[in-house]
């Protein structure tokens, strides 16, 4: 009710309600098909806690049962379940030592990072950029993708002003000094995969645009890492039937709203594969006309499918938020 009384507000209207948990699995399972291990390992669960949000019936229930359990075993073992039932979400692997993606591009403006360690830094994010946009990420700020950046110790001898590196243990071999390190963690993939493109009040656009990495042409090392499967109409239907596997685990799943979903995201991928081909920039991929890609049966035989590409006619009111 309230995304019908205040639509710019409340909710997110190209996306399907209460589908975050699978959305977050999804981009887990996209990025571990084209490898770009940027997303933590996540996974659908089913776990029990108390901390969980419960009715107060449920717990009394549980509480009951308990009871009866200990007092009457045997008439415990009557009931289906002890405790509180179980409820389905999404489980994702902790990563340790990153910090919020703002923080560090603060950093870097003060202190920008040496010439190697940028490139290292456009490689991740190219990949970011590349997974956003598969799964049309409509929630992707700077404060919510993380940035771990690791540096052995540098001390200086007082005595002739040397700078040496000091590896983490006492050795002296340099093949085992660590050296600098930065990763990038695509987490918070719950508002993705939308089933029309944002046409109502606001444009949810990526906030890396903004970067000056953003700028900077795709490279030639996300362009053979990527090109090669997404050209391949074979391996982009293998994509979508392992997505249809993990979305329908949904009670409400609606296999008509799953197509569009699919539509979008080969629209995404279309657009992604032609800017990688030309030589274009992340800005210049998102500022590239909203396509979907529609899948519909051949006329004579059920075992093919036609694809028929649409551009979205309608544009969102706000174009900036």
């Amino acid at each position: 009710m309230h995304k019908l009384c205040c639509p710019c507000c409340f909710g997110r209207s190209c996306l399907i309600p209460n589908q975050g948990y699978l959305s977050e699995a999804a981009a887990s399972l996209v990025d571990m098909k084209l490898n770009l291990n940027i997303v933590p390992k996540t996974r659908v669960v089913k776990l029990v806690s108390d901390t969980f949000n419960y009715l107060r019936i449920d717990r009394q229930k549980a509480r009951m049962k308990r009871a009866i359990m200990e007092q009457f075993p045997n008439v415990g073992l009557r009931f289906n379940r002890i405790g509180l039932s179980p409820k389905c979400g999404s489980f994702q692997l902790f990563v340790d030592g990153y910090k919020d993606a703002d923080y560090w591009l603060r950093r870097f403006e003060v202190e920008p990072l040496p010439t190697r360690m940028a490139k290292k830094f456009q490689l991740q994010f190219e990949r970011l950029v590349v997974l956003d946009y598969i799964i049309r990420n409509t929630d992707r700020g700077n404060d919510n993708w993380l940035i771990k950046y690791d540096q052995p110790s540098i001390t200086v001898n007082n005595v002739n002003g040397t700078v040496h590196v000091e590896a983490a243990t006492d050795t002296t071999d340099w093949n085992l000094v660590q050296l600098p390190e930065i990763k990038i963690a695509a987490i918070d993939n719950g508002l993705a995969f939308p089933y029309k493109h944002p046409d109502s009040w606001r444009a949810y656009p990526y906030h890396w645009a903004w970067l000056p990495q953003a700028k900077v042409p795709f490279s030639r090392e996300i362009r053979e890492l990527i090109l090669p499967p997404l050209s391949d109409m074979n391996v982009v239907q293998d994509m979508c039937d392992d997505l249809h596997l993990l979305f329908k685990q949904d009670k409400g799943f609606d296999q008509r709203l799953f197509e569009r979903q699919m539509s979008v995201m080969r629209g995404q991928i279309l657009n992604l594969t032609q800017a990688l081909k030309d030589g274009k920039s992340p800005v210049q991929l998102v500022q590239m006309p909203a396509v979907v890609v529609e899948k519909s049966h051949g006329q004579t035989t059920s075992r093919f499918f036609n694809f028929t590409q649409r551009f979205q006619d309608k544009s969102p009111f706000f174009s900036w938020c």
